[in-house]
């Protein structure tokens, strides 16, 4: 066995693979975790099911889970490749920089990639464009991307003469990695992260209201990286008032980072200009925006129409309870800290599901930069996304939506 250390081994460069390849913007995030590489020559089928682990290295968001593998023509493994998320390499362009590094002839090279390499230009350039120019004989992926935008890969590939197979048989493996993202696909909104921090026993403030801090340092600072990465982060106008956040997003000294995320307001109540949220003093304030409706769909189009593409939902419990039971959620990360209240708010309502049956059932998602359960100083953070909706043949299943609150305005939950 061999070990491969991931992308601290070269160094990005911008050219034909792809156009933004800085890693800078993910510092604090893991770069990357070991993976066992088998030794000697791998078939058809062993190469794409390790694409397939690849593509479980690298984290959720605006962007697939991609994993791409680099073999000479007898299936020994040259490179191995994923994608760390928006603004950096695809999985494709990341194996193929470390080619380039290494000065690997790619004349009689095999590609197996977990999803179809995309065709168009968004923050990085068309992979199908960056395996012709490598010179990449043979090209295996596992499932067709048919968005709109990034679809026409493989029929490129083809076109320019690469000999182009997709691997129908792992369909239902690669669709299910990606389920959430395809459905925030297929229904044109963005993909939605929500976090909450609460006690063991599931309540956000004590009865007499405070809640500063339930989970300790370690636990905000990572929470304060999902704002980093997501295009917008959104709490509804009660927790804006209660609480009065910034939803900047800081380090762990407290120093905002450079990429910061649109903060976003969602509800008909006017904030006043004088909260942090609007973005006084140095902060930005055009990067601020509230959308005056208690329609989640109102507010995904008017995010979707501005680009966002990963909105994160930070709160309060009713807007977790609205969109959850929407089934608008499509990964969650809970923060738990070693504390029994007892009674107190909830950190979550405004969800009703009358029976269990009903229950909205999520599982654990165990990433490789990200475990499903994570230990944050003497904090937990577990990592979900609901259970499968649907398989590769019958996308994207149907939607299961909870009844509503038929009132706009109703009280904490309150023992």
């Amino acid at each position: 066995m061999t070990t491969y250390l991931g992308p601290e081994m070269y160094t990005p460069v911008n050219d034909l693979d792809y156009s933004a390849a800085e890693y800078g913007h993910l510092q604090g995030i893991p770069a990357s975790v070991t993976m066992k590489i088998p030794e000697g020559a791998l078939t058809d089928d062993c190469a794409m099911r390790l694409a397939l682990k690849a593509a479980r290295q690298g984290i959720r968001g605006a962007n697939p889970l991609v994993g791409a593998i680099i073999t000479n023509s007898t299936g020994q493994v040259l490179h191995v490749g994923w994608h760390r998320g928006a603004g950096t390499p695809h999985a494709e362009a990341d194996a193929l920089a470390q080619a380039r590094a290494a000065g690997t002839d790619m004349s009689d090279a095999k590609m197996y990639v977990s999803l179809e390499p995309c065709n168009h230009t968004g923050k990085t350039g068309p992979c199908s464009h960056a395996i012709k120019e490598a010179g990449i004989s043979q090209v295996f992926y596992a499932y067709p991307d048919r968005s709109a935008q990034a679809s026409g890969g493989a029929e490129y590939l083809r076109s320019h003469g690469i000999v182009t197979t997709y691997m129908r048989e792992f369909a239902d493996d690669s669709y299910a990695l990606n389920e959430r993202w395809f459905i925030s696909v297929a229904e044109k909104r963005p993909f939605i992260t929500i976090k909450s921090a609460s006690t063991l026993d599931g309540f956000i403030a004590a009865a007499d209201g405070t809640s500063k801090w339930i989970t300790g340092s370690q636990a905000r600072a990572d929470g304060h990286l999902i704002r980093k990465r997501a295009d917008a982060v959104m709490i509804g106008t009660r927790t804006t008032l209660l609480d009065n956040p910034s939803l900047d997003a800081r380090d762990i000294s407290g120093q905002r980072y450079k990429k910061q995320p649109l903060r976003v307001v969602m509800g008909e109540t006017d904030i006043p200009s004088t909260y942090k949220v609007c973005g006084l003093g140095t902060r930005d304030p055009e990067n601020y925006m509230q959308v005056y409706t208690h329609e989640p769909r109102v507010l995904l189009d008017e995010l979707y129409s501005r680009g966002v593409r990963h909105l994160m939902i930070e709160g309060g419990p009713g807007m977790v309870g609205l969109f959850t039971g929407e089934d608008l959620l499509d990964e969650l990360v809970w923060y738990r800290a070693p504390i029994l209240m007892g009674h107190g708010k909830s950190a979550m309502y405004r969800l009703i599901t009358n029976t269990l049956e009903n229950a909205p059932r999520l599982q654990l998602d165990d990433l490789g930069m990200f475990p499903s359960v994570r230990v944050l100083g003497e904090d937990t953070a577990t990592h979900l996304i609901p259970s499968p909706r649907s398989t590769a043949k019958n996308t994207p299943g149907i939607r299961r939506v909870l009844p509503r609150f038929t009132h706009k305005y109703f009280p904490d939950p309150r023992e």
